[in-house]
């Protein structure tokens, strides 16, 4: 299974950041990638006043990405998009996985919300306009099963232990538009954790650079294998890795240091 990982500087203008979008996933296909995920809320980063309304899976941003696999002939993690929520003033942090006829094979809402206050430095209530999913999601794409997150998600350990143990996942995939100040010391490490205590590939695709309003974002999006080794990584700016995922090694992985059989909680 050859992934691409796709970084992206997504701002305030919805159209821009979908083209930006099929920019990288046509470089994907040309690479030979079989499953392209980009990054969360791919479709608006920017002042929430100049927000497009939210819609539902089958709306404007969903529409657009099925068309694009379709043509492509790709699997497209669709990062994660604003999906019309509960109520007026909640929103979904919806991820949507579209197979290579376009059809809507899965879709996963973010379930840890984040929520962070530090006087004098930073405060940011994702709660306040996000409503939190509650169902972990596994896909089957084409025999390998991928276990779906979103950025925040990736400090919650039960949750990829759940994953790769109740849902049999052999990849997660992590969307993300992590801060730069958290990420320069955790993002990788994180990734790498992810890998080698649930013996799964880890693809994560990030936001980069600076996005309205006054917020910048680390990127460096990458894949790691389950031993912990990074496999591939995009420098800083929009761009994209591709990377072979040798399942071989898993299975391997599993059978030499067998971790995940041994657990007893």
């Amino acid at each position: 299974m050859r992934v691409a990982v796709c970084q992206l500087n997504s701002r305030d203008n919805r159209d821009a950041n979908l083209a930006g979008a099929e920019a990288l996933l046509v470089r994907a296909a040309a690479a030979g990638a079989d499953l392209a995920l980009l990054p969360e809320y791919v479709d608006y980063l920017g002042h929430s006043a100049g927000m497009p309304e939210p819609e539902s899976v089958d709306g404007t941003v969903g529409t657009f990405f099925a068309g694009v696999a379709a043509r492509l002939g790709i699997w497209v993690i669709a990062g994660s998009f604003h999906e019309a929520g509960p109520d007026p003033r909640h929103t979904w942090n919806t991820s949507l996985v579209f197979d290579r006829s376009g059809t809507l094979a899965a879709s996963y809402r973010k379930i840890h919300l984040y929520d962070v206050e530090i006087p004098g430095r930073v405060s940011y209530l994702e709660s306040a306009s996000v409503a939190p999913g509650d169902q972990p999601v596994v896909v089957d794409v084409e025999g390998l099963r991928v276990g779906l997150s979103i950025c925040y998600d990736l400090r919650f350990p039960e949750l990829y232990r759940r994953l790769a143990t109740d849902g049999e996942a052999q990849l997660f995939v992590v969307p993300a538009a992590f801060m730069m100040h958290t990420g320069r010391d955790h993002w990788e490490v994180l990734l790498r954790a992810r890998a080698i205590e649930n013996q799964c590939f880890v693809a994560a695709a990030g936001q980069t650079g600076d996005h309205d309003p006054g917020r910048t974002c680390f990127g460096r999006s990458m894949v790691v294998d389950p031993w912990g080794t990074v496999l591939g990584q995009v420098p800083d700016g929009p761009g994209l890795a591709v990377v072979d995922l040798d399942l071989d090694r898993l299975h391997g992985i599993r059978a030499e240091l067998p971790s995940l059989a041994n657990r007893r909680l």
